[in-house]
């Protein structure tokens, strides 16, 4: 599955323009399934520069400066003129640390927003607006998002008034913010077993290959997060014992592959001395190589998690992770 970033579509090239080309799949040429998270993230991130109020938030953009606003209404027609699969309701993501006070508050605008954007939703998908572009969410799932910061009562809140409104999938928000990684297998222990077991459970910008594994055996089922991709751009790939920096001047005469144990194209055809070479001539084959590695590593080790689910030998699994892959990098 491949995220869409609804915050940048939106702002260029522009989610009517998506729509009259037949949306974000035919647009890029990918026919498998997609997920658009809702822009609330990026909005978080642009700290003192958006202002927020109930109706929703107003920010200037990054490309331009030109005042922009996103609401639980329009974060659900963007999503529905470009055409994902999946789509995120629009929520606020609290920082961390945060009081117990700021947390709630957000966590309380964060529901309100969520009926908002269901209702939007619903009502798309029985009385399609004529909006610029194509507007239709026929066939797109909408997940609701939990918030509430590292605080248990405010996570229970959240997750039974989230369920209550009735999405078609659930999302745990507000983690991978900064906290410790204890703090966030505690908040993900407690909040997962109030999302219903029938849908899918999802844990948002999250992880790092252990926290894949750790997550699912506390009962998540999808995960998102740059760090694939990111961290290959900086020359990091991610093996069966840990990460590995390419840029190390050690690898400069190594002519094994990344992992000898990957099958992916880049493991199966170059040596860490041409990677090496290849990113410290700033070569852009570096980055493309690099990415290829890492997304091959993730979609096998997902792999993995579920054949050892349906062997029934998942915990044999988890233990052979925990003593083999170490976020410390090796050789």
């Amino acid at each position: 599955m491949i995220l869409a970033n609804t915050y940048h579509l939106h702002l260029r090239p522009g989610a009517p323009l998506i729509g009259r080309a037949g949306g974000v799949h035919r647009f890029i040429g990918w026919d498998r399934p997609m997920l658009t998270d809702s822009g609330g993230y990026q909005v978080f991130s642009l700290g003192d520069r958006r202002k927020i109020d109930e109706d929703g938030v107003s920010f200037r953009s990054h490309l331009d400066g030109g005042l922009q606003r996103l609401t639980p209404e329009s974060a659900s027609d963007i999503q529905a003129q470009l055409g994902s699969d999946i789509a995120m309701v629009f929520d606020e993501c609290s920082s961390y640390p945060v009081s117990e006070a700021g947390a709630r508050e957000s966590m309380e605008r964060t529901l309100r927003w969520g009926r908002r954007g269901r209702d939007r939703f619903l009502e798309t998908s029985e009385h399609p607006s004529r909006l610029e572009g194509q507007l239709t969410n026929a066939g797109q799932a909408q997940f609701g998002i939990v918030q509430g910061g590292a605080f248990k009562t405010l996570r229970d809140e959240s997750a039974q008034e989230t369920v209550s409104i009735g999405f078609d999938g659930y999302a745990i928000g507000g983690l991978s913010v900064g906290e410790p990684v204890e703090v966030m297998y505690d908040v993900v222990s407690h909040t997962t077993p109030m999302l219903p077991e029938t849908g899918v459970r999802y844990l948002m910008g999250t992880g790092m290959p252990d926290d894949l594994v750790e997550c699912v055996a506390r009962g998540i089922d999808l995960f998102d997060c740059v760090l694939p991709t990111r961290n290959a751009r900086n020359g990091q790939l991610l093996t069966r014992t840990g990460p590995l920096s390419i840029k190390q001047a050690r690898f400069a005469e190594d002519d094994r592959p990344p992992d000898p144990e990957c099958e992916c194209y880049t493991c199966q055809r170059f040596s860490r001395a041409y990677l090496r070479y290849l990113f410290m001539a700033g070569e852009m084959s570096a980055s493309t190589l690099n990415t290829l590695h890492n997304i091959h590593f993730y979609l096998d080790t997902m792999r993995r998690i579920r054949k050892a689910i349906m062997l029934g030998s998942f915990d044999t699994f988890r233990q052979y992770f925990r003593e083999t892959f170490s976020r410390r990098p090796r050789a």
